[in-house]
């Protein structure tokens, strides 16, 4: 684990050889940028991984408003990003299987809870540090989320699932 300008352990002091940002990326926004900004400082090469609709949903509770497609072109345009990967498991190892990344970027969010140390664990075993960035706390999808639900109001009762006869 090391912290943002921390030097890192391969190749040019500072810098990774493949770097790893995850993230469902949705409703794309400044936290967003700064995180991709940051990773590709980091590292030769950046890989970011999108997740998919079905493991947000997993993570979250709730699909992505911004369907993976769109999500995928967005993050894949951003010029500090050399690839984008979807990813379809949650098993961030098996992700390294697939990628082999030599450091993986999170959110300082995860540091120090439960899934931040597995992470951190799982990793050890493998080489692969990883980096916490600064979260964005004035922008976040969720609260951009939260705004958009405000402004379309109270949802509209379900239509009744019976057919009428005629």
């Amino acid at each position: 684990m090391s912290d943002l300008g921390a030097p890192a352990r391969r190749g040019i002091p500072g810098t990774y050889r493949v770097g790893y940002a995850p993230g469902a990326y949705d409703l794309f926004h400044i936290g967003h940028l700064n995180i991709l900004r940051h990773a590709r400082s980091q590292c030769d090469y950046l890989v970011a991984g999108v997740v998919s609709d079905e493991m947000a949903e997993l993570a979250k509770g709730r699909r992505p408003m911004i369907p993976l497609v769109e999500r995928l072109e967005i993050v894949r345009s951003v010029k500090y990003v050399d690839a984008a990967f979807v990813e379809t498991v949650p098993d961030k190892v098996e992700t390294w299987r697939q990628v082999r990344f030599d450091v993986i970027f999170k959110g300082d969010d995860w540091r120090g809870t439960p899934k931040g140390d597995r992470l951190e664990r799982d990793f050890a075993a493998h080489g692969v540090d990883v980096v916490y960035f600064p979260y964005t706390v004035h922008t976040s999808s969720t609260q951009l989320r939260r705004a958009l639900d405000a402004l379309a109001g109270p949802a509209a009762p379900p239509e009744p699932l019976i057919a009428e006869r005629r």
